[in-house]
């Protein structure tokens, strides 16, 4: 990987934050370093294929989404079939995150997807049916009660 010049790490701290509301907002963002938005897009994509930026993403705030409930669900999925599991999950739209962590003391739990619908009812019904499609049958919902904090995190 080559080593990042300040441009790139300027570019970085713009693309971290909000996009800019504008039908180019490259092209906004390339303004604001006096760069051309070809030079612009070709550092990011430049940096994408390096490994530096691995995606793009939004956030989404759930409730003004008019989503009126999301939920961590936990489930216990054998080591061998956890990458197998795991795309299957990450395949179904209501999910937006997938991710495993090791299990701890009293918390047997290994794989971890958010899924968000209108009512706990709805969340409930989605992690039935990833539970029917994986075949994962032990798992717990652990619903949202209230946010804290949701930005991400700033680099540069």
């Amino acid at each position: 990987m080559a080593l990042m010049d300040d441009l790139d790490k300027k570019i970085i701290a713009l693309i971290q934050g909000d996009l800019p509301l504008d039908p180019r907002p490259f092209a906004v963002m390339a303004d604001q370093l006096g760069i051309a938005e070809d030079e612009f897009m070709e550092r990011v994509m430049s940096l994408k294929k390096e490994g530096v930026i691995r995606r793009f993403g939004a956030t989404l705030y759930h409730q003004e989404a008019g989503f009126g409930a999301n939920a961590m669900v936990a489930w216990l999925v054998s080591d061998e079939r956890v990458d197998e599991v795991g795309k299957v999950m990450s395949g179904f739209r209501e999910v937006t995150h997938c991710y495993q962590r090791r299990p701890q003391r009293d918390w047997k739990y290994n794989l971890y997807t958010m899924v968000h619908g209108d009512n706990e009812d709805a969340c409930h019904k989605i992690a039935q049916r990833i539970s029917q499609k994986t075949g994962v049958k032990e798992y717990t919902l652990l619903f949202s009660r209230k946010e804290f904090k949701k930005t991400s995190m700033q680099y540069y």
